[in-house]
Parts: structure tokens; C-alpha cells; sequence
């Protein structure tokens, strides 16, 4: 694939709602025959290195899966091993991979860093996750969101909790999909501001509050995550008690859609940002989400190394 054409995944509204629409048609589409083991190997004898900084359960088995699934096969490579940015620099780590692999899948710290092995990379780079976004879990969990409702148009989604990478990124989907997004999380803890500043420039529909009572009220999705991730744990005793009156409970939910649906994108400290009853409560929809990022993610591969 050359420079000129291949196409990276480093955040959602670097596409179009149409192409955002096809990798989830798509995914639909694989989801059934991928359980049934019927899924046709279109793409065998391609390689995709899956590079890790940060450790992941659902990042690392779904990737590995998916691109076995397409009939591929899959490298795991840790930060540790490459040194990237350090033991050898952005652009030679992105020039070697290119000549090795058919494309990378980097799960990483410094987006910046991310940005540069996509630039100089000759093959589809995917953004598995960085401190500023998380797009793949979003696109799955727009997924889920429209098995369970229909379609995310003009419907609410409240996430209750940081403005971290994951408010960035759905911050970055209500550029592109039509549905209102609120954020409730307490004062300090606000998404970036360059990411703000876009989704205003662009029209999105959003909200930034610090009362969760009020951004969950008549909301058709309530969104959690962790009150603190890795590399923030010297912050968790603070972190617990900014975030204590933003727990997800069925009382905090009791004035949600009647209809509405809970999402967390794992891994959940149970008792903290949900409790247990929300967790596998009937509104739940956990593990779909969880299995979605498999086919979503399938989705994305099979789009960008076609």
C-alpha cells in the first residue's frame, strides 16, 4: 500500500459519516458469520503488529481474534521491546514496521507519538488507545448502541464521570453522528480543550455539566468508566473522593429513559464508578459492548487493509 493511499484510524471524525457508516455496516454484516465460524479469510497472508504500552484484556484478544478471523495473523510487541521514542526513534520504528508488517495497531501513552508513527508509517496505522482518545471502543459502542435502540440519531448519551480519552472521543463522534452528548463530571476534570473548541467549530450537539442528576435525566445512554486509569493511580484516593456523587446507581438512573441502556467500557471497579446492582441490572448492555469491540474493530481492519 502506498503513502498515498493507505488511510489510518487515529480518531473517528478524521472520517466522514458515510465511511463511519460502512465500517459499522460491515461489522453488522461479519458479527453473525464470525460467530457461527463462517466468516471468509479476506485477508490471508497479511500481518497486523499489535504494540502495547499499556496492558488491555479486550484490546489485545479482540485484535488478535479479529485479524485471525479475516485470516491473518496477528504479532505482539511491547513497548519494552521496541523502545520507541527512546531505545530508536518514531520515524525509524515506523519505517522498519511498515517493511515487516501490513499494518499496526499501537495501544500507547503519548498520542502525539501515535500521530508520528502514522506519518511516517507506509501501512494503516490504528489508534488502540492513547490519553487523548479512545476511538475503536466508541465505534463500538455506537455498535452497541443502535442493536439495542435502533440508531444513535437523536438520542442522549451521558457520560457520567472524567473527561478523559473517552469523553474526547465521543466528543469527536457527535461531530459526525447526529445525537446530543452530555458530559457530567466534576470541575477540574473536563475534556481537551482543543477537542472543545472543535465540536464547537463544528456544530456538534454537546453539554458539559457537573451535575449528574441533571445530564442523566430523560438520557437514553448512560456511560461509565473509571474514575481513575493507569498511570493515574497515585491520584486514586483523591480521584475517589472527587468523583463519589458520580457513581452510577439505579437511584442516579431513576430519572433516565425508561427504555434506557447502561454502558462501561471495562474494566469497572465495581462499588466505585457503578454499583453492582447497575452492573447486571436488566438496563445493562456490558458485554455486548464488551464483544463489539471484536467486530467493530474486525470492521476497521478489514476497511483499512483491504
Amino acid at each position: 500500500m502506498s503513502e498515498k493511499t493507505k488511510k489510518d484510524f487515529l480518531a473517528i471524525d478524521d472520517y466522514t459519516l458515510p465511511e463511519l457508516r460502512a465500517i459499522l455496516d460491515l461489522a453488522r454484516e461479519q458479527k453473525p458469520l464470525a460467530r457461527a465460524h463462517k466468516l471468509p479469510h479476506s485477508h490471508p497472508n497479511r500481518v497486523l503488529a499489535c504494540v502495547f504500552a499499556k496492558p488491555s484484556l479486550r484490546t489485545r484478544v479482540s485484535f488478535e481474534i479479529a485479524m485471525r478471523q479475516l485470516g491473518g495473523e496477528s504479532l505482539f510487541i511491547t513497548d519494552k521491546e521496541i523502545g520507541m521514542g527512546t531505545r530508536e526513534s518514531v520515524h525509524d520504528v515506523a519505517k522498519v514496521m511498515s517493511r515487516f508488517c501490513d499494518g499496526i495497531m499501537i495501544r500507547w501513552f503519548d498520542h502525539d507519538e501515535v500521530v508520528q508513527l502514522a506519518r511516517h508509517a507506509t501501512v494503516p496505522v490504528i489508534n488502540g488507545l492513547t490519553d487523548l482518545s479512545h476511538p475503536c471502543q466508541v465505534m463500538a459502542d455506537i455498535m452497541t448502541v443502535e442493536e439495542h435502540l435502533g440508531t444513535i440519531e437523536g438520542k442522549t448519551v451521558v457520560m457520567v464521570g472524567d473527561g478523559n480519552n473517552l469523553a474526547n472521543s465521543w466528543l469527536n463522534a457527535s461531530i459526525r453522528f447526529p445525537f446530543n452528548f452530555i458530559l457530567a463530571c466534576p470541575e477540574g476534570y473536563t475534556p481537551d480543550e482543543g477537542i472543545i473548541q472543535k465540536a464547537e467549530a463544528a456544530g456538534a450537539s454537546f453539554m458539559i455539566t457537573h451535575d449528574p442528576r441533571e445530564a442523566v435525566e430523560g438520557a437514553h445512554v448512560i456511560y461509565s468508566d473509571a474514575f481513575y486509569s493507569m498511570g493515574q493511580e497515585e491520584e486514586a484516593v483523591k480521584r475517589r473522593q472527587d468523583f463519589a456523587p458520580f457513581q452510577i446507581s439505579t437511584d442516579l438512573l431513576s430519572k433516565a429513559h425508561r427504555e434506557h441502556i447502561v454502558l462501561h467500557c471495562l474494566p469497572a471497579h465495581r462499588g466505585e464508578e457503578i454499583t453492582d446492582e447497575v452492573m447486571d441490572g436488566p438496563h445493562s448492555v456490558v458485554f455486548d459492548e464488551a464483544e463489539n469491540r471484536l467486530h467493530a474493530q474486525r470492521a476497521i481492519i478489514a476497511t483499512l487493509m483491504a
